[in-house]
């Protein structure tokens, strides 16, 4: 299988300034994937949009880490991954409404409270 993530890479550059808030999970998995795709090239420029504040590693509240295991068993026929269901969890513990994602798994994800995530692409 091939993986690419060029047009992640491409994207990022149209974001609206200020930073960027993630989880480690998340950055585990692209960080996997930009390795897959690129080599250490394409990962040190992820490592490049943390040091310098653009990209913010958020840590998991004991609440936020059980609702992903919540999230992954009500979404369990999609399937939701570990990083996915991070994401779902931070969003709605702290009222985040907008995600960067070329996942379109995220329009059938929905965080506990019930909103609706505005998928910015």
């Amino acid at each position: 299988m091939t993986i690419t993530m060029q047009p992640a890479l491409q994207q990022q550059k149209t974001l609206p300034a200020g930073s960027l808030l993630t989880t480690w999970p998340c950055f585990t998995e692209v960080m996997y994937l930009l390795g897959e795709s690129g080599g250490f090239r394409n990962q040190e420029r992820l490592w490049q949009l943390r040091s310098t504040g653009r990209l913010q590693l958020l840590e998991l509240t004991v609440a936020e880490t059980d609702s992903m295991a919540l999230l992954m068993a009500q979404y369990r026929n999609v399937p939701m991954d570990l990083a996915d269901a991070s994401l779902v969890a931070v969003a709605g513990s702290r009222n985040l409404r907008q995600l960067f994602t070329i996942d379109s798994d995220f329009y059938i994800y929905r965080p506990a409270n019930g909103s609706v995530l505005e998928l910015v692409r």
